[in-house]
C-alpha cells in the first residue's frame, strides 16, 4: 500500500513557471515509477511525465523541453514546469506503481494523489 501527496499548484500567467512536489509515503521497501497525469475541463486524462526507480524519464511530446521531472531520494517526485501555456490548465496528479516497466500509460498506475490545480492565464 502507499498514498501519494501532492502539492504546489497555484495560478500563473503565461510564461511563468511552478514546481509541483509529491511525496510517496510507503511500508514497503519496493521500487516505484512514478508519474505526473493531468487533466483539463472536459477532456481525458493525459500522461505528462514519468521517472523510474533507476531515474529513466519520459516525457508527453507537447512539454518536452519545458517540464523537468525528477526526483529527490526514494519517494519525493518534482515536476518543474517552465514556460507555462494557458493549455496546461489542469488538475495535476502525481501516481504510482511497483511494477516492472514505467512509461505514461496510466493503466499501470496502481496508486494515485488527489490532484492539485494548475491554472495558467493569458
Amino acid at each position: 500500500q502507499a498514498q501519494l501527496a501532492e502539492s504546489g499548484g497555484g495560478s500563473v500567467q503565461a510564461g511563468g513557471a511552478l514546481r509541483l512536489s509529491c511525496e510517496l509515503s510507503t511500508h514497503t521497501s519496493s521500487s516505484y515509477c512514478m508519474g505526473w497525469f493531468r487533466q483539463a475541463p472536459g477532456k481525458e486524462r493525459e500522461g505528462v511525465a514519468s521517472i523510474d526507480h533507476d531515474g529513466a524519464v519520459s516525457y508527453e511530446e507537447s512539454v518536452k523541453g519545458r517540464f523537468a521531472i525528477s526526483k529527490e531520494a526514494k519517494n519525493i517526485v518534482y515536476l518543474q514546469m517552465n514556460s507555462l501555456k494557458p493549455e496546461d490548465t489542469a488538475t495535476y496528479y502525481c501516481a504510482a506503481h511497483a511494477h516492472w516497466g514505467c512509461s505514461l500509460g496510466q493503466d499501470q498506475y496502481e496508486y494515485w494523489g488527489q490532484g492539485t490545480q494548475v491554472t495558467v492565464s493569458s
